[in-house]
């Protein structure tokens, strides 16, 4: 046995001691940060972005290797609180409240806390947690999101921690199944199956997903199965994870016209059937005459009143404001401007590009989705991890920058008023804007963006 030991460390002795350092660099993380001390985090986010990338390097082809140390960053956030997000206190909110069948799209937290009888355990401490901006707006998750809050609730009681473990928990086993479908996705789009671990030990992931309990894993989780599913013919079945994906979060209806060409008239009938039919037995349990109109204005919101982290819209803001424009006039204007222009870029999507070919369609897919990120005045850094799933399926890899660049929008985590640094967005965005640039410019010199096959 010892000589087995001796012989893999001999082996793997270089990433192994990656491995070692991006644990301390995990654990310093997860325990002892801080998110207004930005250059700690800003440091510590570059140091294991590095070390990723090499231990991607120097071990790509061992599965098991590269599998078990993405568990082990993973695990030390798993008895910890969130650090960089308080959207969490809102998640085991929702989930007391549905648990109770309370339904949460009814009445917003600054309703509910003048309660004196309020049933909810910790109830003062959530409110709070959840800050005021949350407190006064309805819940604007989907369902099956909604039913993973109340899970939690069930398994994990009272205690705000158990619950923050229950979701932590469901979230790594959807990463290892993003990373059992992946694999298998991306052999049958004959590229390297390594590439799944770009998602996999990505720290951007690890940090927002296992670390800050977004569910944009789960999400994605049922996402790739959808489209494992596709690649191996097999699209009927494929419409329940992609319903599934879209009851988690709403993103993945911006692709669903794409399917109208990939699969001809009678089986999208079929497939958008089907996803239609899965949604609405979904959202059905909190159906009422008021839960359509609450549910939309809120989602709403995202369109018309918050800014973070945005690319061209800054720009824009800063010419208007030196035409005396209202901040709070242009961004509705530019929330309405961009809903147009996305839907304009789906329906040129759907006509003129060849989906028909499964390579093709995630391509178009990445095309939408990088587009209305591009205009949105909300690209909060999470965000950025479906376009990581959807690059290592395509000739690109902007994301993958993007996913590090994106650390430089965490500044306004260090103040108070969350007021942004521009000059750091301006940065982050030239980062990523010109890595765009040149890789549209080496695939035109290869071949046309819209193209036949």
């Amino acid at each position: 046995m010892s000589n087995q030991l001796s012989t893999y460390w001999k082996l793997h002795k270089v990433p192994i001691i990656l491995t070692i350092l991006c644990l301390i660099l995990y654990y310093t993380f997860s325990h002892h940060l801080e998110r207004k001390d930005f250059i700690k985090l800003l440091t510590l986010f570059a140091g294991l972005f590095f070390l990723c990338f090499k231990l991607i390097q120097f071990e790509k082809w061992n599965l098991k290797f590269l599998v078990v140390v993405g568990l082990l960053f993973r695990i030390i956030f798993l008895l910890t609180e969130p650090n960089l997000s308080q959207d969490f206190y809102r998640f085991i909110w929702d989930g007391q409240l549905v648990s109770h069948f309370v339904n949460p799209y009814l009445a917003t937290p600054n309703e509910l806390i003048a309660q004196e009888d309020l049933f909810i355990p910790n109830a003062q401490e959530l409110y709070q947690g959840m800050g005021s901006l949350s407190a006064k707006h309805f819940s604007n998750y989907p369902p099956l999101h909604q039913f993973l809050f109340a899970f939690a609730a069930l398994l994990g009681g009272k205690s705000i921690l158990a619950q923050v473990v229950v979701m932590r928990s469901i979230i790594i086993l959807c990463d290892l199944g993003i990373v059992y479908f992946g694999r298998k996705l991306l052999k049958n789009l004959n590229r390297s199956p390594h590439l799944i671990f770009w998602y996999f030990l990505n720290p951007l992931v690890i940090i927002e997903l296992t670390g800050n309990l977004h569910f944009e894993g789960v999400m994605l989780f049922f996402f790739v199965w959808s489209l494992y599913l596709l690649s191996i013919k097999k699209w009927a079945l494929a419409a329940l994870p992609y319903a599934l994906s879209i009851a988690v979060k709403l993103v993945p209806l911006l692709f669903l016209p794409l399917f109208f060409k990939y699969f001809g008239l009678k089986k999208s009938l079929i497939f958008y059937l089907i996803v239609g039919i899965s949604c609405l037995l979904l959202f059905l349990p909190f159906y009422s005459p008021e839960f359509l109109t609450n549910y939309t204005k809120t989602v709403g919101l995202w369109f018309s009143n918050f800014e973070f982290n945005a690319g061209l819209y800054n720009g824009i803001k800063h010419i208007a404001i030196q035409f005396d424009v209202k901040p709070w006039k242009l961004i509705k204007t530019h929330g309405t401007i961009t809903q147009i222009v996305i839907v304009l870029i789906i329906l040129i999507t759907t006509i003129f590009r060849e989906n028909q070919k499964l390579s093709v369609l995630i391509s178009s897919m990445l095309l939408i989705l990088t587009t209305y990120y591009m205009l949105s005045a909300t690209v909060h850094p999470w965000y950025i991890i479906f376009l990581v799933i959807l690059t290592i399926f395509t000739e690109y890899r902007f994301a993958i920058v993007w996913s590090a660049a994106v650390v430089l929008s965490y500044y306004a985590y260090s103040k108070v008023d969350f007021k942004e640094n521009l000059m750091l967005l301006a940065f982050e965005y030239i980062c990523v804007y010109g890595f765009i640039a040149y890789e549209i410019f080496n695939q035109m010199k290869q071949k046309p963006i819209f193209r036949k096959n």
